[in-house]
């Protein structure tokens, strides 16, 4: 984001989205209204794993703090898990690290991610989006959920 001449931020690069920043549903004549980084992380999370072909959000170890965490009684699925995020007072930027399933488009999926999240995260929360950066960390291959089968003992 840069400060032009006139005072007014002005956003430049890919997925700039021109809207007026004198008037936004967040600061009015009656009061301002604050999104917590983590409202737009889920919002990112949620919106992302709503796309056909992604299989899951983060990166190995986040998947793999995520796999000991379902295992606790109790533990509740990060809908951040795989999601950074800025918030401004009228702008939020998206980092999703993503895993796809083998066989899909990669760009078509990147692409709807993308949309989806811009469109959730806009209509939810009244910020504009600048950017939502997009890292495909993994393919999940057809086989990868079965359970390996536990070899035989000598003795029962």
């Amino acid at each position: 984001m840069t400060t032009n001449t006139e005072g007014k931020n002005t956003t430049s690069g890919a997925g700039a989205v021109g809207r007026s920043e004198t008037s936004t549903p967040l600061v009015t004549s009656h009061g301002t209204t604050t999104i917590a980084s983590t409202v737009v992380q889920k919002i990112a999370g949620l919106a992302a794993r709503e796309i056909h072909g992604v299989y899951d959000l983060g990166g190995g170890m986040t998947r793999a703090f995520g796999a000991i965490r379902d295992r606790i009684p109790g533990a509740n699925a990060s809908a951040g898990q795989g999601v950074s995020v800025e918030v401004g007072e009228k702008q939020a930027a998206v980092d999703l690290q993503i895993v796809v399933e083998y066989g899909v488009a990669i760009a078509d999926v990147a692409r709807s991610v993308r949309v989806n999240t811009i469109t959730a995260i806009e209509q939810m929360t009244g910020l504009e989006v600048v950017e939502v950066n997009i890292a495909v960390n993994d393919v999940h291959l057809p086989g990868d959920d079965e359970e390996a089968v536990p070899a035989t003992g000598r003795v029962e």
